[in-house]
């Protein structure tokens, strides 16, 4: 896999002129680890973009330069501009490669269920990401669930059922749900009751919310 690379620079704008650095073109960030002293970034923001894409959330290692240094790195989170979803603040997680770190990773469906595709049944997603615990090298984008094995109705996939290399552990309660061949009534009767969602905040793992006033905006 290719090294995910982003150049970074030391920030000196605080407070509300911010604003102007977005409109140079520039995303604060700020960069905080076990070691060190947070302190503020700025990056491209098209070269921001650019990680986002490749990085799958927070599940891929970032190298990021910054002024002559370099930092292995996951991004935490990324607030956005609720209306347009522009970007507007990035937090950076220094690690380190002798200690375990936690991610988020997506959950990748392959296969299809034997049953659904009989019409005796519909497929019900669960969770869509899944916490794992691993040391940086032993990181793993996604993992791959094979719907093949839902054979039936009332057949179900658990964060339990997950297969991980070794070297990672999932950390998610064992008992919540992936995926579930339910009768199609059923599935008509649970999408009527959930709630609309509306995030504003994209939050990626479990990283450090940014206190700076600077984003209260």
């Amino acid at each position: 896999m290719a090294e995910l690379v982003l150049n970074a620079k030391v920030r000196t704008v605080v407070g509300k002129q911010v604003k102007a650095l977005r409109r140079q073109g520039w995303i604060p960030a700020v960069l905080y680890g076990r070691h060190i002293q947070p302190f503020p970034l700025q990056v491209e923001s098209k070269e921001l973009q650019r990680v986002l894409a490749q990085a799958r959330g927070g599940a891929r290692l970032i190298t990021l330069q910054v002024d002559g240094e370099t930092y292995l790195a996951l991004i935490r989170e990324v607030q956005r501009e609720p209306i347009q979803r522009q970007i507007l603040h990035v937090d950076f997680q220094a690690v380190e490669m002798t200690e375990k770190i936690r991610v988020e990773v997506p959950v990748v469906f392959t296969g299809a269920s034997p049953a659904v595709e009989r019409g005796e049944g519909v497929l019900v997603h669960g969770l869509t990401h899944v916490e794992i615990e691993c040391l940086p090298q032993d990181l793993i984008e996604a993992i791959t669930v094979d719907l093949s094995a839902l054979d039936r109705v009332d057949a179900a996939i658990y964060v339990r059922d997950l297969q991980v290399p070794p070297g990672v552990t999932v950390v998610s309660d064992p008992d919540e749900l992936i995926a579930l061949v339910t009768a199609p009534e059923v599935e008509m009767a649970e999408e009527a009751a959930m709630p609309a969602e509306a995030p504003e905040v994209e939050v990626i793992g479990r990283g450090k919310k940014a206190a700076e006033e600077e984003e209260e905006e």
